[in-house]
Protein backbone atom coordinates (compact mmCIF):
# COMPACT_ATOMS: atom_id res chain seq x y z
CA UNK A 1 0.00 0.00 0.00
CA UNK A 2 3.20 2.57 0.59
CA UNK A 3 4.10 1.56 -2.23
CA UNK A 4 1.39 2.39 -4.75
CA UNK A 5 1.32 5.54 -2.99
CA UNK A 6 4.56 6.50 -3.77
CA UNK A 7 4.84 5.69 -6.75
CA UNK A 8 1.09 7.91 -7.96
CA UNK A 9 3.00 10.88 -6.47
CA UNK A 10 6.68 10.38 -7.72
CA UNK A 11 5.09 9.93 -11.28
CA UNK A 12 2.68 12.83 -10.44
CA UNK A 13 6.43 15.06 -9.70
CA UNK A 14 8.65 13.36 -12.54
CA UNK A 15 6.26 14.15 -14.76
CA UNK A 16 6.05 18.03 -14.11
CA UNK A 17 9.53 18.23 -13.66
CA UNK A 18 10.00 16.72 -16.96
CA UNK A 19 8.10 19.51 -18.31
CA UNK A 20 9.54 22.95 -19.26
CA UNK A 21 7.44 24.88 -21.86
CA UNK A 22 6.14 27.62 -19.57
CA UNK A 23 2.53 28.42 -20.01
CA UNK A 24 1.58 25.20 -22.23
CA UNK A 25 -1.29 23.34 -21.54
CA UNK A 26 -1.04 19.71 -23.21
CA UNK A 27 -4.63 18.93 -22.22
CA UNK A 28 -5.40 19.01 -26.44
CA UNK A 29 -3.12 15.82 -26.78
CA UNK A 30 -4.90 12.62 -27.33
CA UNK A 31 -3.24 9.37 -27.33
CA UNK A 32 -2.11 8.02 -30.87
CA UNK A 33 -1.05 4.67 -31.60
CA UNK A 34 2.90 4.42 -33.38
CA UNK A 35 3.14 3.34 -36.84
CA UNK A 36 6.71 3.88 -37.89
CA UNK A 37 10.34 4.29 -36.52
CA UNK A 38 13.84 4.69 -36.81
CA UNK A 39 16.55 3.48 -34.56
CA UNK A 40 18.65 6.44 -35.11
CA UNK A 41 15.75 8.70 -34.37
CA UNK A 42 15.29 7.04 -31.08
CA UNK A 43 18.71 7.47 -30.03
CA UNK A 44 19.05 10.72 -31.31
CA UNK A 45 15.65 11.75 -28.87
CA UNK A 46 16.90 10.19 -25.81
CA UNK A 47 20.39 11.74 -25.88
CA UNK A 48 19.20 14.77 -25.96
CA UNK A 49 16.66 14.81 -23.66
CA UNK A 50 19.36 13.71 -21.28
CA UNK A 51 21.65 16.38 -22.05
CA UNK A 52 18.33 18.58 -21.41
CA UNK A 53 17.20 17.03 -18.06
CA UNK A 54 20.74 17.44 -16.58
CA UNK A 55 20.32 21.04 -16.72
CA UNK A 56 17.53 20.99 -14.88
CA UNK A 57 17.93 22.87 -11.39
CA UNK A 58 14.36 23.82 -10.11
CA UNK A 59 10.65 23.60 -11.39
CA UNK A 60 7.77 24.84 -9.92
CA UNK A 61 3.98 24.62 -11.65
CA UNK A 62 -0.04 23.64 -11.19
CA UNK A 63 -1.16 20.12 -12.84
CA UNK A 64 -4.10 18.30 -13.57
CA UNK A 65 -3.76 14.60 -12.82
CA UNK A 66 -6.20 12.54 -13.98
CA UNK A 67 -6.80 8.32 -13.17
CA UNK A 68 -9.23 6.83 -16.01
CA UNK A 69 -11.21 2.98 -15.57
CA UNK A 70 -12.63 2.57 -18.87
CA UNK A 71 -14.37 -0.80 -17.70
CA UNK A 72 -16.01 0.99 -15.17
CA UNK A 73 -16.46 4.21 -17.12
CA UNK A 74 -15.18 5.81 -14.13
CA UNK A 75 -12.69 8.80 -13.93
CA UNK A 76 -11.09 10.79 -11.30
CA UNK A 77 -9.18 13.95 -11.61
CA UNK A 78 -6.80 15.70 -9.35
CA UNK A 79 -5.45 19.83 -9.40
CA UNK A 80 -2.88 20.84 -7.45
CA UNK A 81 0.83 22.67 -7.32
CA UNK A 82 4.31 20.70 -7.89
CA UNK A 83 7.67 22.36 -6.13
CA UNK A 84 11.10 20.93 -7.27
CA UNK A 85 14.82 21.91 -6.06
CA UNK A 86 18.26 20.10 -7.22
CA UNK A 87 20.43 20.84 -4.22
CA UNK A 88 24.10 19.54 -3.62
CA UNK A 89 23.92 16.38 -2.69
CA UNK A 90 19.88 15.78 -3.13
CA UNK A 91 16.42 17.11 -4.44
CA UNK A 92 13.48 18.27 -2.91
CA UNK A 93 10.17 17.64 -4.05
CA UNK A 94 6.40 18.40 -2.85
CA UNK A 95 3.29 17.93 -3.86
CA UNK A 96 0.28 19.50 -2.89
CA UNK A 97 -3.15 18.16 -3.48
CA UNK A 98 -6.14 20.65 -3.33
CA UNK A 99 -9.41 19.36 -5.35
CA UNK A 100 -10.89 16.17 -6.17
CA UNK A 101 -13.65 15.07 -8.55
CA UNK A 102 -14.93 12.14 -9.52
CA UNK A 103 -16.57 11.60 -13.00
CA UNK A 104 -19.67 14.10 -13.36
CA UNK A 105 -20.07 15.15 -9.77
CA UNK A 106 -19.01 18.82 -8.85
CA UNK A 107 -15.19 19.15 -7.50
CA UNK A 108 -14.55 19.27 -4.39
CA UNK A 109 -11.79 20.93 -2.15
CA UNK A 110 -9.51 17.66 -0.94
CA UNK A 111 -6.50 18.73 0.42
CA UNK A 112 -2.92 16.65 0.89
CA UNK A 113 0.68 17.42 0.91
CA UNK A 114 3.37 15.29 0.12
CA UNK A 115 7.39 16.35 0.59
CA UNK A 116 10.68 14.35 -0.32
CA UNK A 117 13.70 15.82 0.97
CA UNK A 118 15.90 12.68 -0.06
CA UNK A 119 15.37 10.52 3.36
CA UNK A 120 12.23 10.78 4.17
CA UNK A 121 8.70 10.87 2.38
CA UNK A 122 5.80 12.84 4.07
CA UNK A 123 2.38 13.01 3.38
CA UNK A 124 -0.14 14.83 5.47
CA UNK A 125 -3.81 14.49 4.73
CA UNK A 126 -6.13 16.98 6.07
CA UNK A 127 -9.08 14.87 5.77
CA UNK A 128 -8.38 12.33 7.68
CA UNK A 129 -6.24 14.05 10.58
CA UNK A 130 -3.15 11.65 9.98
CA UNK A 131 0.22 12.06 8.62
CA UNK A 132 2.73 9.39 7.54
CA UNK A 133 6.75 9.49 7.35
CA UNK A 134 7.74 6.28 4.66
CA UNK A 135 12.15 6.41 5.37
CA UNK A 136 13.72 5.97 1.52
CA UNK A 137 17.10 5.98 2.60
CA UNK A 138 20.09 6.22 5.50
CA UNK A 139 20.26 10.02 6.57
CA UNK A 140 24.34 10.16 5.11
CA UNK A 141 23.21 8.03 1.61
CA UNK A 142 19.96 10.60 0.46
CA UNK A 143 18.23 9.33 -2.67
CA UNK A 144 17.75 11.58 -5.65
CA UNK A 145 13.97 11.90 -6.21
CA UNK A 146 14.47 10.84 -10.03
CA UNK A 147 16.29 7.67 -8.79
CA UNK A 148 13.70 6.81 -6.42
CA UNK A 149 10.55 6.80 -8.38
CA UNK A 150 12.48 5.41 -11.66
CA UNK A 151 12.01 2.49 -9.61
CA UNK A 152 8.33 1.71 -10.18
CA UNK A 153 8.37 4.31 -13.42
CA UNK A 154 10.75 5.07 -16.42
CA UNK A 155 11.29 8.69 -17.04
CA UNK A 156 12.27 9.14 -20.70
CA UNK A 157 15.19 11.52 -19.99
CA UNK A 158 15.82 10.74 -16.54
CA UNK A 159 16.47 7.02 -16.96
CA UNK A 160 19.66 5.84 -18.56
CA UNK A 161 19.29 5.01 -22.14
CA UNK A 162 20.80 1.22 -22.16
CA UNK A 163 18.26 0.51 -19.15
CA UNK A 164 15.51 1.84 -21.68
CA UNK A 165 15.70 0.05 -24.35
CA UNK A 166 16.60 -3.50 -22.27
CA UNK A 167 12.94 -3.01 -20.78
CA UNK A 168 11.08 -1.52 -23.87
CA UNK A 169 10.67 -1.44 -27.63
CA UNK A 170 10.55 2.05 -28.41
CA UNK A 171 9.20 4.04 -31.10
CA UNK A 172 9.33 7.73 -32.63
CA UNK A 173 6.65 8.92 -34.11
CA UNK A 174 7.46 13.04 -35.58
CA UNK A 175 5.17 15.83 -36.94
CA UNK A 176 2.18 13.80 -34.74
CA UNK A 177 -1.46 15.68 -34.75
CA UNK A 178 -0.40 17.79 -37.26
CA UNK A 179 1.41 19.93 -35.32
CA UNK A 180 3.99 20.27 -37.72
CA UNK A 181 7.04 20.32 -35.99
CA UNK A 182 5.80 21.44 -32.90
CA UNK A 183 5.80 18.17 -30.93
CA UNK A 184 7.14 14.48 -30.93
CA UNK A 185 5.75 11.33 -29.65
CA UNK A 186 7.64 8.38 -28.19
CA UNK A 187 6.16 5.03 -27.75
CA UNK A 188 7.05 3.07 -24.93
CA UNK A 189 6.04 -0.59 -25.34
CA UNK A 190 6.43 -3.09 -22.73
CA UNK A 191 8.62 -6.12 -23.57
CA UNK A 192 7.69 -9.76 -22.35
CA UNK A 193 10.47 -9.89 -20.01
CA UNK A 194 10.42 -6.35 -18.43
CA UNK A 195 10.43 -5.43 -15.14
CA UNK A 196 7.91 -3.33 -15.69
CA UNK A 197 5.27 -5.85 -17.26
CA UNK A 198 3.24 -6.95 -14.07
CA UNK A 199 2.08 -2.82 -14.03
CA UNK A 200 2.04 -1.22 -17.64
CA UNK A 201 1.58 -2.57 -21.01
CA UNK A 202 3.12 1.38 -22.97
CA UNK A 203 4.11 4.20 -21.85
CA UNK A 204 3.66 7.66 -23.78
CA UNK A 205 5.57 10.59 -23.66
CA UNK A 206 4.95 14.08 -26.04
CA UNK A 207 7.93 15.99 -25.90
CA UNK A 208 7.82 19.90 -27.21
CA UNK A 209 10.77 20.29 -29.27
CA UNK A 210 11.41 24.26 -28.51
CA UNK A 211 13.37 23.02 -25.56
CA UNK A 212 13.27 19.08 -25.70
CA UNK A 213 11.85 18.30 -22.78
CA UNK A 214 8.87 16.00 -21.98
CA UNK A 215 5.86 17.84 -21.59
CA UNK A 216 2.69 15.21 -21.13
CA UNK A 217 2.55 11.41 -20.28
CA UNK A 218 -0.04 8.48 -20.91
CA UNK A 219 0.68 5.35 -19.38
CA UNK A 220 -1.61 2.20 -20.02
CA UNK A 221 -1.90 -0.52 -17.19
CA UNK A 222 -1.76 -3.97 -17.77
CA UNK A 223 -5.65 -3.65 -15.75
CA UNK A 224 -6.66 -1.18 -18.81
CA UNK A 225 -6.38 1.87 -16.70
CA UNK A 226 -5.22 5.01 -17.91
CA UNK A 227 -3.20 7.46 -16.59
CA UNK A 228 -2.72 11.05 -17.48
CA UNK A 229 -1.00 14.14 -16.50
CA UNK A 230 -1.00 17.86 -17.85
CA UNK A 231 0.89 21.03 -16.83
CA UNK A 232 0.21 24.44 -16.46
CA UNK A 233 2.04 27.61 -15.75
CA UNK A 234 5.79 26.22 -15.66
CA UNK A 235 8.55 28.54 -14.20
CA UNK A 236 12.02 26.32 -14.94
CA UNK A 237 15.39 26.85 -13.28
CA UNK A 238 14.13 30.09 -11.57
CA UNK A 239 14.29 30.96 -8.04
CA UNK A 240 12.37 28.61 -5.37
CA UNK A 241 10.91 30.24 -1.62
CA UNK A 242 12.55 27.36 0.15
CA UNK A 243 10.18 28.26 2.42
CA UNK A 244 7.70 26.29 0.60
CA UNK A 245 9.83 23.20 1.65
CA UNK A 246 8.84 23.45 5.35
CA UNK A 247 5.89 20.96 5.54
CA UNK A 248 4.07 21.60 8.94
CA UNK A 249 2.32 18.66 10.66
CA UNK A 250 -0.50 20.13 12.80
CA UNK A 251 0.04 19.35 16.39
CA UNK A 252 -3.54 17.52 16.33
CA UNK A 253 -2.86 14.88 13.58
CA UNK A 254 -1.68 11.54 14.33
CA UNK A 255 1.51 10.62 13.21
CA UNK A 256 2.46 7.21 11.96
CA UNK A 257 6.46 6.95 11.02
CA UNK A 258 7.97 3.96 9.22
CA UNK A 259 11.33 3.36 9.39
CA UNK A 260 13.71 2.14 6.07
CA UNK A 261 14.56 -1.13 7.56
CA UNK A 262 10.42 -1.62 7.58
CA UNK A 263 9.72 -0.20 4.61
CA UNK A 264 12.20 -3.01 2.83
CA UNK A 265 10.72 -6.02 4.78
Amino acid sequence: MCKKSITKVILIVLAAASNCLAGCNAESLAYCPPEKTDANEVEAVLKQLSRKTKELKSYQCSFEYKFEQPLFESQTSRKGELFYQKLDDRSILRVNFRTLKHDDEQQQKYAEDYLFDGVWLTKIDYQTKQANRYQQAEPNKPVDAFDLASQDFPIVGFSKIPKLKEQFEIKFIKDNQGKENDLIQLHLKVKPESVYKDDYTSIDFWIYKKLYLPGKIVSLTTEGDIHRIDLLKARVNRAVDMDVFRLKIPKDFSLHVIPLEKENK
